[in-house]
């Protein structure tokens, strides 16, 4: 009995097993960024842990982490210390009570609300699809969000089969993307990109044109009669002279300051599923061209802060110890 109660006292007595996560505790530069040790998330009722391997680096990260939006008084800012990361894949190694359809050791991809940068975490199970086993890490992780953003965005411009559509920034992570998706659909696409980019368009299926004056005139030439819509998805002002001199049916944008309706861009499981069907029968991928470390989460927002580039930037997180491993039997 008295043994019983030694190896009891002693188990009891074991940390419990914590997760490295990136935070900030103030606004600023990426050097704000650090990554601290949190204790291992449980799944609840209706939720699923997954041990992280990939998280996507988006610009609402950057945004967020440099405070934009927050004003002077700190209204609508963040709890510090505050975490960063909305898309990822991993492997599930926690389920909690009612969900169905998820076990541990399943691949899996999904989205969180501001919690991805880390090495596990908890979501509810309906922000989850399996990952297909033709999809790396990378790529699964990059995808959710830049995805459903993407597929939303044509939704709302009503792209389909028989179409034309000219996407604005084509060559960047959302704009391939929405590439991939609108040929998939039967859309005719033209594609603005630097010409260092245009050979990587024609791969994806789109008719490639300079992102300048030129550009346009070579899109209304390839169009005479007007396009069914425009899609910005680059956010930037080089979208102005398109939207004045491109005649579109229905036109969308990233940023707010050309005046057209604001996406509308609702994450469901549905609508990751179809991105994951679309990969499988079509090929669709998000490029990814680079990948930090978790703990170089700096790194990785400067590399998206360098400007517009082909491809996602993406954080890898190294398989951890599995949790067996780390508790000691009674």
């Amino acid at each position: 009995m008295a043994s019983q109660r030694k190896r009891t006292s002693a188990h009891d007595s074991l940390p419990s097993p914590r997760v490295k996560a990136v935070v900030f505790d103030r606004y600023g530069a990426p050097e704000v960024l650090r990554a601290i040790e949190l204790p291992m998330p449980q799944a609840a009722a209706g939720e699923v842990r997954v041990r992280v391997r990939a998280a996507g680096v988006r610009p609402s990260d950057i945004a967020l982490r440099s405070g934009l939006g927050v004003g002077a008084a700190g209204r609508g800012g963040a709890r510090f210390p505050h975490r960063l990361g909305n898309e990822f894949a991993g492997v599930v190694d926690q389920v909690g009570a009612g969900v169905s359809g998820f076990q541990p050791g399943d691949e899996v991809m999904g989205w969180a609300a501001a919690m991805s940068y880390a090495e596990a975490l908890t979501v509810p199970a309906e922000q989850l699809v399996h990952k297909p086993h033709t999809m790396t890490w990378a790529v699964a992780g990059a995808l959710p969000s830049t995805g459903q953003t993407a597929h939303a965005a044509l939704r709302q411009l009503q792209v389909g089969a028989g179409h034309t559509l000219v996407i604005h920034g084509a060559a960047g992570a959302l704009g391939c993307v929405a590439v991939q998706l609108a040929v998939a659909w039967g859309a005719r696409v033209i594609g603005t990109a630097a010409a260092a980019d245009h050979d990587y368009l024609r791969t994806l299926g789109a008719q490639p044109v300079a992102d300048d004056g030129g550009g346009i005139e070579r899109a209304r030439a390839l169009a005479p009669g007007g396009v069914d819509a425009l899609f910005d998805a680059s956010g930037d002002d080089g979208f102005a002279p398109w939207l004045q001199r491109v005649a579109a049916a229905r036109a969308l944008s990233l940023s707010p300051r050309h005046g057209l309706p604001a996406l509308r861009s609702q994450r469901s499981r549905e609508r990751l599923a179809e991105l994951v069907a679309v990969h499988q029968r079509h090929g669709l991928l998000v490029p990814v061209r680079e990948m930090f470390p978790l703990t170089r989460a700096a790194e990785a927002h400067r590399a998206v802060e360098r400007g517009p580039a082909r491809g996602k930037v993406v954080l890898m997180v190294y398989e951890a110890m599995p949790l067996s491993l780390l508790r000691l039997s009674a």
